[in-house]
């Protein structure tokens, strides 16, 4: 399925006042654990999709100034293209490609100078862009680089739950379900990620429905 550029409306306004507070709070700690606690509140616990936007925004904002903090940090600039790509999901429309193109020059960036990094989340996420943003001449997509992309992502974290969850994506993508099933279960394998409990249950929730689709 194709990321949606033309459709969504406006952005509610949610208080910065709590995010910062959380900054605030994990001064003393990696900024990137608050980051990603975030990100799984705005994306699994946001039902109302102006505040999602909003809430998306705002973690942006925090992650890049964590970045600014930390220049050299790899890790904080996949998460900011992750936060990129998570808003252009969200917000759809028109709008939605100035985000989705911020995303793929981090990740390509990434893959320049540290593709290990966060065991290669770098190629997972921009080979997810490349099959769900659409082709010339509205975007970027590229069905045989998400391929590639999403190849060499298994290749440094073979049993990795996004890695194989976004590679049996895009084979549903491409029609090969039978396929997609085998990655959809060594997902549902995939060791526990420290401090990313809500993510990963939401994350087994969405294989566990995907697999009750397929085997139906």
């Amino acid at each position: 399925m194709r990321l949606t550029i033309f459709s969504r409306s406006s952005v509610a306004c949610l208080l910065v006042g709590a995010l910062y507070g959380q900054i605030a709070e994990a001064s003393s700690a990696d900024p990137l654990l608050m980051i990603q606690h975030r990100w799984a509140q705005c994306q699994y616990k946001q039902s109302d999709n102006d505040k999602q936007i909003a809430c998306f925004k705002h973690l942006i904002t925090a992650n890049q100034q964590a970045l600014t903090q930390f220049p050299q940090r790899a890790d904080l600039k996949v998460w900011l293209a992750i936060n990129n790509a998570s808003l252009a999901a969200s917000q759809g429309g028109l709008g939605a490609l100035s985000y989705v193109k911020k995303a793929k020059t981090l990740l390509e960036d990434v893959i320049q100078t540290a593709p290990n990094t966060l065991q290669g989340s770098a190629y997972t996420t921009l080979g997810s862009l490349y099959y769900k943003v659409p082709g010339w001449p509205v975007g970027f997509g590229d069905d045989d680089m998400a391929e590639k992309m999403l190849k060499k992502a298994l290749v440094i974290n073979p049993k990795g739950i996004d890695p194989n969850y976004f590679y049996a994506d895009f084979l549903v993508d491409q029609d090969k379900e039978q396929q997609a099933i085998k990655y959809f279960k060594q997902a549902q394998q995939a060791p526990a990620r420290a401090h990313r409990h809500l993510a990963d249950q939401a994350r087994h929730e969405e294989i566990a429905q995907r697999l009750q689709q397929l085997e139906q």
